[in-house]
C-alpha cells in the first residue's frame, strides 16, 4: 500500500511539475514577446497577408456550373478520367449525381466529350452484335437483338430537341399456331425532357409511329409514352372521337394567317402599333358523305333511248286444204269463188302506213300478206314491245374535313395624330370615308363570304399606353456587363479588405513601434533606450537651464537608429554645448 501511495504521489508530482514547466515556458514566451516588440507586429502582418491571399484565391476561384446530371456510374468514371487527363478541376453535388466544372468550359467540354461518345447513357445499339461470341444460343441472340433494337430507338428519340434521355422497353410478339394464343408486340417509352421543355402532341405521335414502324407486329395504339414525372403523353384512342391536338393547331394556324393578312394590309396605312386584329374561325371537322338520285320527267318516244324491244308476228293464210278422196276429182264438188275485197287505193296506202307505225316495219312480208288477203281471205297478228331507258342522275358527294364554316373578325384602329391650331399634337378619330375603306380592305383580305355568314367589326378608339411594357435595356443591364461587374467586384472587395486591415491593424502597430519619442523641448529621442537613460541619470548634474530648444534642422528627420547616431555625432562635433544641455534636461526630467 505504501509503494502504491508513493507511486501515486510521484505521478502527481510529475504531472504538477509538467504543468509548472508549461506555465513557465508560456511565461517566458510572453516575456520574450514583451521584450521584442517587433514580434507581435510580424505575427499580425503575417495574419493580414494570409487573409489577403485567401481573399484573392476566393476572388480567382471559377464559377462552377453543371456539366452532367444523373450520370451512370460507368459514364461518370470515364468522364472523370478524361477530366483528370485534361487537368480540369471538377466538383460533385447532389450526393455525387451531378458533376460541376468551371462555367467557362462547360460547352467546350460537352462538345469534346460528345466527340468521344461520352456519356453513353446506357443505350447500346446494334453494335452489340459486332462482338457476338461463337456458339451462343438462339435465346441469347434474340435478347441481344432486342437490346440492340431498343438502343437504336432510344438514340433516335434522343435526337429530338426537347428530349434529354430516352429508354425503350419492347415486349416482342409471340407467334403461335393457334390464333387465339398469339400475343401482339407492345412497347413503352420513358422520356427525360430538358428543363422547361415539353413535347407537343404531334411530336408524341411521331415518336409513337416511329416505334410502331420499327418493330414487327406492333400497332400504334400499343405504344405508351411517359415522361420523367410519370405523365402519360400518349393519349389512348377509344375510337369514339377523332379530335386531337392537330385540329386545334389547324384552327390556330388559320386564325393566325387571316390575322397577319389583315395587319399586313393595314400597317402601311395606319402604322405598326396602330392596328390590333383578332380572328375567330369556326371549322367543321365532321366527316360526311352524301348520295343523290334524281329522276327527270318522261320524254317523247322519239327522243328517249330504247332499252329493249320485242316483236312477234303470226299469219293464217287463205290456201284451202285438199278435201275428199285423193285422186277422185270427179267426186269433189266445185269450189265457190271468193269475191275480191274492193278497197280504194288511198285507203290501202293509209292502212299500210298505219301498219308501219304499229309494227315498226313496212317490210316486204306485210305487203305480200295484203296481196294475198286480196286474193284469198286470211288472218295475221303482229306484236311489238319497246322498253325505254329511265332518265336518272346519281351523285355521290364526300365533303372535305376542315372546311371553314364562318369567320368572325374584330379590328381595333387607333386614333390618328394631328396638329391643332396651337401647334400641339393631339389624337383625332378617323372619318367615316376612311373607315369604309378600311372595312373594304378587310373584306378583301379575309375573303368575305355572305353565304358563310362572315362578320366584321371595326372600332376606332384611342389606345391606352401600357406602362408595364419593358423598355430597351441599358448597356449596364446586359448580362455580360453584369458578370464582368461581379468579377471586378470581387477584386475590389479584396482590395478594400486589404486596405482596411492595413489601416486598422498594421498601421497602428507600425506607428507604435517605429515612431520616435518626443523630448520635452520638442526634439526627438534619437539615441538610447530606458537603460541608456538610467546610465545618463547617474551622470553629474549641470546647472544649465533645461528649457533650451535646439534649432530646427533642415531636411527630413532620420528614421532608423544608425542614422540617428550619425546625426548625433555630427551635432556633438559641431556644438558640444548643445549635447550637454540635452543630457542635463534628461536628468532634470527623470528627477
Amino acid at each position: 500500500m505504501s509503494n502504491a501511495a508513493s507511486a501515486n504521489e510521484t505521478t502527481t508530482r510529475s504531472s504538477s511539475n509538467q504543468t509548472n514547466d508549461s506555465r513557465q515556458a508560456f511565461t517566458r514566451l510572453l516575456g520574450q514577446l514583451r521584450g521584442n516588440p517587433l514580434l507581435p507586429l510580424l505575427i499580425v502582418a503575417a495574419a493580414v497577408i494570409a487573409l489577403v491571399i485567401a481573399l484573392l484565391l476566393w476572388a480567382q476561384s471559377p464559377n462552377y456550373r453543371v456539366l452532367y446530371s444523373n450520370l451512370a456510374d460507368s459514364d461518370g468514371g470515364q468522364i472523370i478520367d478524361e477530366l483528370d487527363q485534361r487537368e480540369i478541376p471538377y466538383r460533385f453535388s447532389n450526393g455525387g449525381s451531378t458533376l460541376l466544372v468551371p462555367g467557362d468550359q462547360v460547352h467546350t467540354l460537352r462538345l469534346q466529350l460528345a466527340q468521344q461518345g461520352l456519356p453513353e447513357g446506357g443505350n447500346v445499339g446494334f453494335e452489340i452484335m459486332d462482338n457476338q461470341a461463337f456458339g451462343v444460343s438462339q435465346f441469347t441472340e434474340h435478347v441481344n437483338y432486342q437490346r440492340g433494337l431498343e438502343g437504336e430507338l432510344a438514340q433516335s428519340i434522343e435526337a429530338l430537341g426537347p428530349v434529354s434521355r430516352a429508354r425503350v422497353h419492347l415486349a416482342m410478339a409471340k407467334p403461335s399456331v393457334f390464333v387465339r394464343e398469339e400475343e401482339p408486340a407492345k412497347a413503352s417509352v420513358v422520356l427525360t425532357l430538358h428543363g422547361g421543355r415539353t413535347l407537343g402532341e404531334g411530336q408524341v405521335n411521331s415518336v409513337i409511329h416511329m416505334v410502331s414502324s420499327s418493330v414487327p407486329e406492333l400497332a400504334a395504339e400499343d405504344v405508351s409514352v411517359v415522361d420523367q414525372r410519370g405523365n402519360l403523353l400518349s393519349k389512348p384512342d377509344n375510337g369514339n372521337s377523332d379530335l386531337d391536338g392537330t385540329q386545334l393547331s389547324y384552327i390556330d394556324e388559320i386564325e393566325r394567317s387571316y390575322r397577319q393578312r389583315i395587319e399586313n394590309i393595314l400597317t402601311p396605312i395606319l402604322g405598326r402599333d396602330n392596328v390590333r386584329a383578332q380572328v375567330a374561325a369556326q371549322v367543321d371537322f365532321s366527316r360526311r358523305e352524301e348520295t343523290r338520285e334524281h329522276f327527270e320527267p318522261n320524254q317523247a318516244p322519239n327522243e328517249a333511248a330504247i332499252r329493249s324491244a320485242q316483236e312477234s308476228a303470226s299469219y293464217d293464210g287463205g290456201d284451202a286444204l285438199a278435201l275428199g278422196v285423193p285422186g277422185a276429182l270427179s267426186n269433189t264438188p266445185p269450189g265457190t269463188a271468193a269475191s275480191p275485197i274492193q278497197t280504194p287505193s288511198d285507203a290501202q296506202d293509209g292502212d299500210e302506213q298505219e301498219g308501219d307505225e304499229d309494227q315498226g316495219a313496212g317490210d316486204d312480208e306485210g305487203a305480200d300478206a295484203d296481196a294475198e288477203d286480196n286474193e284469198t281471205p286470211g288472218r295475221s297478228q303482229y306484236d311489238r314491245v319497246v322498253n325505254y331507258e329511265v332518265d336518272r342522275n346519281v351523285e355521290h358527294i364526300q365533303y372535305r374535313r376542315g372546311q371553314i364554316d364562318r369567320l368572325s373578325v374584330a379590328v381595333v384602329v387607333d386614333y390618328q395624330e394631328s396638329v391643332n391650331d396651337d401647334g400641339e399634337v393631339e389624337p383625332t378619330p378617323i372619318d367615316d370615308e376612311q373607315m369604309n375603306q378600311i372595312r373594304g380592305l378587310i373584306r378583301q383580305a379575309m375573303g368575305f363570304s355572305t353565304a358563310r355568314g362572315d362578320q366584321i367589326e371595326v372600332v376606332n378608339s384611342p389606345f391606352t399606353e401600357d406602362d408595364s411594357e419593358q423598355v430597351a435595356r441599358a448597356w449596364w443591364q446586359s448580362p455580360d456587363v453584369q458578370s464582368l461587374a461581379m468579377a471586378l467586384g470581387r477584386y475590389l472587395l479584396v482590395a478594400f479588405a486589404a486596405l482596411m486591415l492595413y489601416w486598422l491593424i498594421l498601421r497602428p502597430f507600425i506607428r507604435r513601434y517605429t515612431d520616435q519619442p518626443v523630448v520635452a523641448g520638442g526634439g526627438t529621442r534619437a539615441i538610447g533606450d530606458d537603460s541608456e537613460r538610467e546610465e545618463n541619470a547617474e551622470s553629474a548634474e549641470v546647472s544649465e537651464p533645461a528649457a533650451y530648444t535646439p534649432p530646427p534642422r533642415k531636411g527630413p528627420q532620420p528614421a532608423d537608429y544608425e542614422q540617428s547616431l550619425k546625426d548625433v555625432r555630427e551635432i556633438a562635433q559641431e556644438d558640444p554645448r548643445l549635447i550637454a544641455m540635452i543630457v542635463r534636461s534628461w536628468i532634470n526630467q527623470d528627477d
